[in-house]
């Protein structure tokens, strides 16, 4: 299949039409934004491994019985993916604590969240995507209710397959963000799963292995993508 009209371009890929109305192709980039895009950089190699690491845990997801957009890995950097329609509220949950809920609540990173926390975020970039509840999403026409309780639902089950599987790589899966979207008449998981999305954490060192490395400054970036890779067994070659 064949990317056609560029359809969509975020902060770290670009999606193109097939000539198939039901798929899409997503270009993963090596575009690295913080802070609403106030910081963007290239790194080197990292949407190849963001593509490959993705495709990886999609198709674990798929094992476990979960429905994703995922067809198939077209190159280092491309996928094939069905079009959705997309749902615009993120689903995220946390383990422990990190990011935003350490400055809204005054916690201490990494405070164990038991049982797991999960938050409605609105998918709005001008905004700053900004935190809602089920009945601000469900009044403003966002998603419907049933829509949110299999989000919900969906989202907790990634959660317990993907938690077992890092701690099984010595690893810490602090937090994730999923986007969901319509397929037909089923809610599917789309967008992406790699560490520009999730906290990932070394169980024993505590050493941040994803996104905050960039956005604190920390260095090696996309060598911390690829430890993670590595340890779950990843193809990156």
């Amino acid at each position: 299949m064949q990317k056609q009209q560029l359809l969509y371009t975020g902060k770290a890929k670009s999606v193109y039409e097939t000539q198939n109305p039901d798929f899409l192709i997503m270009y993963f980039r090596d575009d690295t934004s913080a802070f609403n895009g106030e910081r963007i950089e290239q790194l080197d190699r990292k949407g190849k491994v963001n593509n490959r690491f993705n495709a990886f845990i999609m198709q674990k997801l798929t094992q476990a019985g979960i429905t994703t957009h995922f067809e198939k890995q077209l190159s280092e950097d491309e996928v094939l993916v069905k079009r959705l329609k997309m749902i615009p509220v993120e689903c995220v949950v946390r383990n422990y604590a990190a990011g935003s809920i350490v400055r809204r609540l005054g916690l201490t990173e990494g405070q164990a969240l038991n049982p797991p926390t999960f938050e409605l975020f609105y998918k709005d970039d001008g905004l700053g995507d900004p935190l809602v509840n089920e009945s601000l999403s469900i009044s403003l026409g966002f998603a419907t209710q049933a829509q949110l309780d299999e989000m919900k639902r969906l989202t907790y089950e990634v959660n317990t397959v993907l938690s077992k599987m890092f701690d099984d790589a010595g690893l810490i899966l602090v937090d994730f963000k999923l986007e969901f979207g319509m397929f037909k008449d089923q809610i599917v998981l789309g967008d992406e799963f790699s560490p520009d999305g999730c906290r990932v954490w070394d169980k024993q060192t505590k050493k941040k292995l994803d996104k905050d490395r960039f956005r604190q400054g920390l260095g090696d970036v996309v060598e911390g993508y690829e430890e993670v890779a590595k340890r779950l067994g990843v193809p990156l070659d």
